[in-house]
């Protein structure tokens, strides 16, 4: 019987589950759910499950028993019996709003994007917000969400130059996908936005204020809202 994934090791202590080379929200549907299902069959020795747009890392400390190979196989071909039937499992992310003020010093980039793409400012923050976006992975940064997929009319490859340095929260996208920065941190991306929300903080738990196979709906708000923005 032909699987939908493919094993691979990768070194001595993490197992790769691949579903796919290329990105979709079909696969990343997949990855979140397997992710779930695996995390719910966990033997002792996995120590961590990290889904990305293609594959589930399984992370595991050695420990001359649960990780040996043929236990770690059975443990994720038993565990994903259930995968793409058991429908509620790609859709148990949060629904989360985040404010975001576009354009001005907040999205420099937003006008110059608009041009190129042959689109008014507001019809390009319109796309961007008319539908929910899935958290295909969280990382690069502590907390940092890549989001998609956007619509064509929003396709454009990154930056030729990266900054150095973006304020924290800001919003940026390339490739029909979303970036938020929770930091401030040099990135490649064009910048349509910020947010007010602190996606990352250590002191609370869990930290990062998104997970993978969340959904998150982007809201405009004005330049005052932001600037005195409290969370609640």
């Amino acid at each position: 019987m032909s699987l939908p994934w493919q094993l691979v090791q990768q070194g001595d202590r993490c197992l790769l589950i691949q579903f796919g080379g290329g990105i979709s929200l079909e696969t990343g549907l997949r990855c979140t759910q397997a992710a779930r299902l695996l995390r719910a069959r966990a033997p002792d020795c996995v120590r961590d499950l990290v889904p990305s747009f293609t594959a589930v890392a399984v992370h595991f400390q050695p420990d001359g028993s649960t990780d040996r190979p043929e236990r770690l196989h059975a443990y994720v071909h038993e565990a994903l019996q259930g995968l793409d039937a058991a429908g509620e499992q790609a859709a148990a992310g949060a629904l989360v709003d985040i404010p975001v003020c576009y354009g001005g010093d907040f999205g420099p980039d937003l006008a110059d994007m608009a041009a190129k793409l042959s689109l008014s400012q507001a019809q390009l923050i319109e796309l961007h917000c008319s539908t929910p976006q899935l958290v295909f992975m969280v990382g690069f940064a502590p907390g940092a969400p890549y989001l998609g997929i956007l619509p064509e009319a929003l396709n454009l490859p990154r930056r030729a130059t990266p900054r150095t340095a973006l304020p924290k929260g800001s919003v940026a996208i390339a490739n029909r996908q979303t970036i938020i920065y929770p930091n401030e941190s040099p990135g490649g991306w064009h910048l349509i936005g910020r947010t007010p929300l602190d996606l990352f903080d250590a002191r609370r738990s869990p930290a990062a204020r998104l997970a993978p196979g969340d959904q998150v709906r982007f809201i405009p708000i004005a330049p005052e809202q932001f600037e005195h923005w409290t969370e609640t």
